[in-house]
C-alpha cells in the first residue's frame, strides 16, 4: 500500500517529466484537430525536439517512467475495444486472412531482417509494427524485447516510419481502390488489414463509404486482437532463447502484466460486462496514454541517432508495407470477393 508520504516521492520525483510529456502530447493533439498532422507523428518530433530534458536530473525519472510505465498502461487499456463478437461478425475466411497477414509479415520482416543483416530484434520491431496496429504495437513488442544499445534508437525509428508510411497510405490506398474499382467489402478489408494506424485506417475507409469505413475499421481492430498474443508469444520465446547478454542479465516475466490486463479487459468486453460508455472512456484514455508515452519516448532519444540507422533500415520496413498490402490483395482475390 502507498503511503500519503510515498505518493508524495512519487510524485516529487516523476511529475515534472511526466507533466512535460503530458504538455507535449497536449500540443500534438492541437496540432492534429486543427491541422490536421497525426497526433502520433507530431507528439514524437516535438518530443526529439526537447530531448535535452531528458539529460537533466529534475525530468529524466519522470520522462522514463512515462516512456515505460504510462506506455504499458496504455496498451492494456487497448484491450477493451477487442471482442470475439467483432471476429464472429467479419467471418472465419477474412479473419483467417487477417491472421495470416500478421504472421506472415512478422516473418517477412525477420527474414528481412536476416538478410540485410540488422538482427532478429530489429525485424520483430518492424515486422510487429507494420503487421498489426503501428506506433502502439511497436512500442509493445520493444517492451518485452531485451534492450541494447540500439533498442530506443530502433524504436523511434520504427515509430516515426511507420506512421509516416500510415499517413501516405491513408491517402493513397483509398485511390488504389477506386482504380481497381474494389467493392465495398474487398476495399475495406484491403484498408483495415494493411494500414499501420487505427486513426488512419479509419480515415482512409470512411472517405470511400461508410460501409467501406466500418469494414476497415472492424478488420483493423482484429488485427490490435492479434498485439496480445504476439506480445505472449515473443516474451515467452526471449525467456527461452536470449543469452543473458542479450537480455542484459534479467528474464523478463513468463507473462507481462500489461499483456495480462488487455486479455483480461478483451475478455470483460466478449462478455459484454463493460458498459459501452466506459469502453469509450478506457479507449480515449488508451489513446492519451500512448499520446504522452510516445512523447517521452521522443525526449528519450536523439535525432542523431535516428538518422544513424541507415538505408537498410528504411528498405525493410517499406518491404514489410508493400508485403502486407500485395498478401492480403491477393489474397480477397483468391476468395473470390
Amino acid at each position: 500500500m502507498f503511503s500519503i508520504a510515498g505518493l508524495g516521492v512519487f510524485a516529487r520525483k516523476n511529475g515534472q517529466g511526466f507533466a512535460v510529456a503530458a504538455v507535449i502530447a497536449i500540443a500534438a493533439q492541437f496540432l492534429s484537430e486543427h491541422y490536421g498532422a497525426p497526433a502520433m507523428l507530431m507528439a514524437l518530433l516535438l518530443g526529439i525536439a526537447f530531448h535535452f530534458l531528458s539529460e537533466e536530473d529534475a525530468c529524466k525519472p519522470g520522462i522514463e517512467f512515462t516512456a515505460r510505465t504510462v506506455l504499458r498502461f496504455g496498451i492494456a487499456l487497448l484491450g477493451a475495444r477487442i471482442s470475439v463478437e467483432l471476429m464472429i461478425g467479419l467471418g472465419a475466411q477474412m479473419v483467417a486472412v487477417v491472421v495470416a497477414a500478421v504472421v506472415l509479415t512478422i516473418l517477412f520482416g525477420l527474414l528481412g531482417a536476416r538478410l540485410l543483416k540488422r538482427g532478429w530484434r530489429f525485424g520483430l520491431l518492424t515486422g510487429g509494427s507494420v503487421a498489426i496496429c503501428g506506433a502502439s504495437a511497436a512500442m509493445a513488442i520493444s517492451a518485452v524485447l531485451p534492450k541494447n544499445e540500439h533498442s530506443e534508437r530502433n524504436l523511434i525509428f520504427t515509430v516515426l516510419s511507420v506512421t509516416v508510411l500510415s499517413t501516405l497510405a491513408m491517402i493513397v490506398y483509398p485511390i488504389l481502390t477506386e482504380f481497381f474499382d474494389l467493392d465495398y467489402l474487398v476495399a475495406g478489408v484491403f484498408l483495415g488489414g494493411t494500414i499501420h494506424d487505427v486513426a488512419q485506417v479509419v480515415g482512409a475507409g470512411f472517405s470511400v463509404s461508410d460501409k467501406t469505413g466500418e469494414i476497415a475499421t472492424l478488420v483493423k481492430l482484429i488485427r490490435v486482437a492479434m498485439l496480445a498474443p504476439v506480445v505472449l508469444i515473443i516474451s515467452l520465446a526471449v525467456r527461452h532463447y536470449a543469452t543473458t547478454s542479450e537480455s542484459d542479465g534479467n528474464r523478463p516475466p513468463v507473462l507481462p502484466f500489461f499483456v495480462i490486463s488487455f486479455l483480461i479487459f478483451a475478455a470483460l468486453n466478449s462478455l459484454g460486462v463493460i458498459p459501452q460508455a466506459v469502453i469509450e472512456t478506457m479507449s480515449g484514455l488508451s489513446r492519451w496514454a500512448l499520446l504522452v508515452s510516445i512523447a517521452a519516448v521522443g525526449m528519450k532519444t536523439s535525432l542523431k541517432r535516428i538518422l544513424d540507422v541507415g538505408g537498410q533500415a528504411i528498405l525493410l520496413i517499406m518491404a514489410e508495407t508493400v508485403f502486407i498490402a500485395f498478401l492480403v490483395l491477393l489474397s480477397v482475390a483468391i476468395l473470390g470477393h
